[in-house]
């Protein structure tokens, strides 16, 4: 996938990109997805590895600190079939019992000015899990790109590993760190890609615990506040404060 060009001076370069995380991010926190998918980790770690349920738990969380991704951890130390782990965990999420289309978030991304910005999605989950949750959101059409955690490969690139963001910047068509925007619920993840040069939003939602120190230059608790930090993407001038929500 390509971004169209735009010209200076004569020169062709690349547009921005605005990187959007998908998990609690593009849904909210409340819809328990993210304690449901912890609970199938859990219950992998524990059969595969013969564990009991108290040290899966710890070991998942150990290797979801370490290396910003649980499957991380078991295929580099345990060698499991990454593919196998997600038709047991990712792929066997109900989403469909639990997501439907979002009027609200489609009307914030089709606001968006394609001319002067590429709208990409930059995940750790599988390319299955990632085409699963905009689909069932109603916003699939809105994205130019996705780039994944791509399980099916050895070693795993995942965030918040600096070759993933630079595979990110590669697919999107993104010369420059500068060029790079992001929203993002994980503080690692954020607090990364602004070591990298990117312009981030660490995405905090309202009713969950504030970090201690900012991971970014930017914190926001909603989506709708993307129009206030970054309003050269987009095509009204609406505040995020709005009545109107996004």
């Amino acid at each position: 996938m390509s971004c169209d060009k735009v010209q200076t001076n004569g020169v062709p370069v690349s547009k921005p990109v605005l990187f959007f995380d998908i998990d609690n991010c593009l849904y909210a926190r409340s819809t328990r997805i993210q304690e449901r998918m912890a609970e199938l980790i859990d219950e992998y770690f524990a059969k595969h590895l013969s564990l009991s349920q108290a040290d899966a738990s710890k070991l998942h969380s150990e290797y979801y600190r370490n290396y910003g991704l649980a499957l991380e951890g078991l295929v580099r130390h345990h060698r499991i079939d990454p593919l196998e782990y997600n038709s047991k965990v990712d792929d066997a999420l109900p989403l469909e019992d639990i997501l439907k289309p979002d009027p609200e978030l489609r009307r914030l991304l089709e606001d968006i000015d394609r001319d002067k910005v590429t709208v990409w999605l930059f995940t750790n989950a599988y390319v299955n899990h990632g085409h699963r949750v905009v689909r069932l959101l109603g916003v699939d059409d809105l994205f130019e790109g996705l780039t994944y955690c791509d399980y099916a490969q050895y070693p795993l690139v995942c965030k918040p590993s600096k070759q993933m963001y630079l595979k990110a910047m590669q697919e999107a068509g993104a010369k420059r760190p500068e060029d790079c925007f992001f929203v993002d619920d994980s503080y690692l993840n954020c607090q990364k890609a602004e070591e990298y040069g990117w312009t981030v939003a660490h995405l905090v939602e309202e009713g969950f615990p504030q970090p201690p120190t900012p991971a970014c230059k930017y914190q926001i608790s909603h989506l709708r506040e993307l129009r206030d930090i970054f309003p050269q993407f987009f095509k009204s001038t609406q505040s995020s404060t709005s009545s109107n929500g996004f």
